[in-house]
């Protein structure tokens, strides 16, 4: 066996008694991996409203089928929240129990901007533009200027006549502050409602841009901004349904994002609590890892103190975030629109503590930065279902148009995940996910700048597929992990995989690498 020690290629995982433990298990050779590259087929046409019924002679309804009445959308989109903090978020488990939980559910670049753009238009981040966090390969401007803001979900639902709201975090390079720019009080198309700031990462000191006024908030505690969104969005809920207007609110919040700032009756909680220690926390040999990662030195005493000391902070931080669900909950029902409203529960990206001596950040194709939380309950949902099949941040805008009734925009690279909502059947769907990351960092100015040994890889394009994860970095390197029997990502096999294999992936990133629309759809 390659990549390390026969030991590594000669364990299992298993939990016993709250923790991950590593057994012996019998040497195994390599065993060829099946390609799962079915075609998608799902070709869908621009974007409309539903027909009104026809009306027969004396103003009586015909014989058509009456207007299915329009669902609300609560779109809950958190900043760098990872699987490993739903655990502790109550409200969020209760979702899971009465909804669907996405448990393949990939983003399609693990850095923040990206990844919302990605979510606003259903385009992967080569068709929206925006690569990275800043000009001139990403940011606000870049998302901008190259015309994505006319084709949000946002311009879609509002065209039918939803009224829509963002409050929160819109996208990097997005700044109240500045006295000159043009996003000082910019309010993009579509957005019936803006309360939104581009420095809430501390959740203090900050401008929120109200539909272009600007209003500071210090440090009391009073002006944490989760919780002055939560009211925010409970006001919104009670005038549109007051309205008798369908609504969609996207309420993206700053946090867990580093600083990862607590609310302040959770600043003292879960004081015993440490990372997690799963198989690769730390881990003993990265000989076969690729040469960005091979230096990494194992975190010492220190530096494992620190990573606990930062998970602490991240469970507290998500406490503002699990009451927020609560009480946007809380309000839909009070006005008696729970039976009609959809709540969306997601983060633009993951986060890794500890694993592969990784001592914390995000940007790698690894499953702890990919693979993110996407839960949804509402009408027509079953309760306590988890859906396999994979899914992606692209398919965020397509679902969200089909719900509000539209056909979703023949141009998003994306499918409308309604088919598996409703349980629909839906014939050859998607059986791989698509990453790209343009690397690496060294932007002193971008929050999502990594720390030293945080993970800072250079460009790379990957596939996930149901058993395997391949990396293609534009160095040179390579990464393929057996998924089945190595879900950790502990083996890197890709010099001992089949050559065949090894051309089917090869070929697959490459048309991934240029797909638009349909497309992509239909990878």
């Amino acid at each position: 066996m390659i990549g390390g020690p026969a030991a590594r290629r000669t364990t299992r995982s298993t939990y016993h008694q709250g923790e991950w433990m590593l057994v012996a298990r019998p040497r195994r050779r390599w065993h060829g991996v099946r390609a799962a590259l079915l075609a998608g087929a799902l070709v869908l046409a621009g974007c409309a409203s539903p027909a009104d019924p026809g009306e027969g002679k004396g103003g009586r309804v015909s014989a058509s089928p009456a207007k299915p009445k329009r669902p609300n959308i609560v779109y809950i989109l958190t900043d760098d929240l990872s699987w490993d903090l739903v655990k502790y978020m109550p409200n969020v488990q209760r979702l899971q129990k009465r909804g669907m939980t996405f448990s393949s559910y990939f983003v399609a670049d693990t850095l923040c901007c990206p990844s919302r753009a990605t979510i606003l238009t259903g385009k992967y981040p080569h068709n929206t533009g925006v690569r990275s966090n800043d000009p001139p390969m990403g940011g606000f401007s870049v998302f901008r200027d190259r015309g994505n803001e006319q084709n949000t979900f946002a311009v879609s639902l509002q065209k039918a006549g939803y009224r829509t709201a963002l409050m929160g975090k819109y996208l990097n390079g997005y700044e109240t502050t500045k006295r000159q720019g043009s996003s000082r009080t910019h309010v993009p198309p579509g957005w019936t409602e803006w309360q939104v700031t581009g420095l809430g990462y501390a959740n203090y000191n900050y401008y929120l841009n109200g539909n272009g006024t600007l209003t500071y908030h210090g440090r009391s505690p009073r002006d944490y901004l989760t919780t002055v969104l939560g009211g925010k969005g409970v006001d919104f809920i009670n005038r549109s349904a007051d309205a008798k207007q369908p609504f969609m609110l996207h309420m993206s919040t700053f946090t867990p994002h580093a600083p990862a700032t607590p609310a302040p009756q959770d600043a003292a909680k879960f004081r015993n609590l440490r990372a997690p220690r799963t198989p690769g926390f730390n881990e003993p040999d990265i000989s076969d890892k690729p040469a960005w990662l091979r230096k990494y030195p194992r975190m010492k005493r220190r530096q494992l103190l620190t990573i606990d000391r930062s998970y602490r902070e991240r469970v507290r931080s998500v406490q503002s975030i699990d009451r927020l669900v609560g009480q946007l909950e809380a309000a839909v029902n009070a006005k008696g629109r729970g039976a009609d409203t959809y709540f969306v529960f997601n983060s633009d990206n993951g986060y890794h503590l500890g694993q592969h001596r990784l001592v914390e950040g995000k940007l790698t194709a690894y499953d702890t930065d990919i693979r993110v939380p996407l839960i949804v309950a509402g009408p027509g949902v079953p309760a306590g279902k988890t859906e396999r099949r994979f899914a992606q941040n692209t398919d965020i805008c397509p679902t969200f148009e089909e719900l509000a009734g539209l056909k979703p925009s023949a141009s998003a690279d994306g499918r409308s995940l309604v088919p598996l909502l409703h349980g629909r059947p839906v014939p050859d769907w998607r059986t791989t996910a698509f990453i790209e990351h343009l690397g690496p960092n060294y932007r002193h100015t971008d929050p999502d700048l990594p720390r030293k040994y945080g993970g800072n890889p250079p460009t790379y394009y990957a596939v996930r597929t149901a058993n395997e994860l391949y990396v293609e970095y534009e160095n040179g390197d390579r990464e393929y992990y057996d998924l089945a029997r190595d879900p950790w990502e502990l083996g890197n096999m890709w010099t001992q995989a089949p050559t065949a294999r090894k051309a089917e992936l090869k070929s697959l990133v490459a048309t991934y690498r240029t797909c638009t629309g349909p497309n992509c759809r239909d990878l």
